[in-house]
């Protein structure tokens, strides 16, 4: 098991985590706004028991990975996973992204060198685009972005706990079994990432439209989104993207939240398995 930095040609530190066989089949995870790699820790613990290589990368601006003032957007974002990839040697790749991550994912699949990616999982993810257009009206108004950016700025330690502790997680539901350990968790994640790189990540992950990249991708993929998911609603994202993808599958959960795999990580992990070794 190891970790490390790449270098990007813009002169970014990129850290990731690289634990498993260097010949196994890679699984790379993308995480979510405002979070970072740790956030995949029960998926990769679980993968690796199965034999498999797993990497997870800070995106620039989050976790460890320098936090930029600038490239905040997602071409950087996927041309620093291509980066990372070559670096790497990452080939025959699994990329299973959340949330943000689940768009980085698209971009990166859509534009990959040949040979480096086997299949795609977006669970939760922001595709085709989560913005409110003349062509897309069923989308979210830009005042729901601009009250993200406003309570960031103001009072981005407070956000930070209103965010898990209610909609992410779905711990704001009547019953809701609240794991405060979570609600930590995504806070410590949260604050441990620059303030300007999430600040330009929230215009990324609901402006970014892509609808191209959806239909570009000639690998499979399994999108997989909680019906429950209060914070990428899941009309808008799985159900459209899925008419979008040449060799797509839905999978839906009844309920669930927009965290699920981190509430209920043994079903989704089981979901994720079968796909890869499908």
């Amino acid at each position: 098991m190891s970790n490390g930095i790449i270098t990007t040609q813009d002169g970014t530190k990129i850290f990731y985590k690289d634990w498993g066989p260097e010949n196994a089949q890679p699984v790379v995870f993308h995480h979510g706004w405002p979070l970072s790699a740790d956030d995949w820790d029960n998926q990769m613990l679980f993968f690796l028991a199965q034999g498999y290589r797993v990497i997870a990368h800070d995106r620039r601006g989050h976790g460890r990975s320098d936090q930029t003032d600038s490239g905040n957007d997602m071409n950087t974002y996927a041309a620093d996973v291509a980066e990372l990839a070559k670096a790497l040697d990452l080939r025959n790749a699994i990329h299973i992204g959340h949330s943000t991550g689940g768009g980085e994912v698209a971009r990166y699949v859509a534009h990959a060198e040949p040979g480096r990616v086997a299949k795609a999982v977006l669970m939760g993810a922001v595709p085709p685009i989560m913005l409110q257009t003349d062509a897309n009206p069923e989308g979210l108004p830009k005042s729901v972005f601009d009250g993200f950016r406003s309570a960031l700025a103001a009072n981005r330690a407070q956000f930070f706990i209103d965010v898990p502790a209610g909609p992410f997680y779905g711990f704001n539901r009547p019953g809701a079994k609240v794991s405060q350990g979570l609600i930590d968790n995504w806070w410590r994640q949260g604050m441990a990432g620059g303030a300007k790189a999430q600040y330009d990540c929230i215009t990324a992950f609901s402006e970014t439209d892509f609808t191209e990249d959806l239909k570009a991708i000639t690998v499979p993929v399994l999108l997989l989104h909680g019906e429950d998911d209060q914070v990428v609603p899941i009309d808008d994202s799985a159900h459209k993207a899925i008419k979008l993808l040449k060799h797509g599958t839905l999978k839906t959960y009844p309920g669930l939240s927009h965290g699920m795999f981190a509430t209920h990580p043994e079903q989704i992990n089981s979901d994720l398995l079968a796909f890869a070794k499908a």
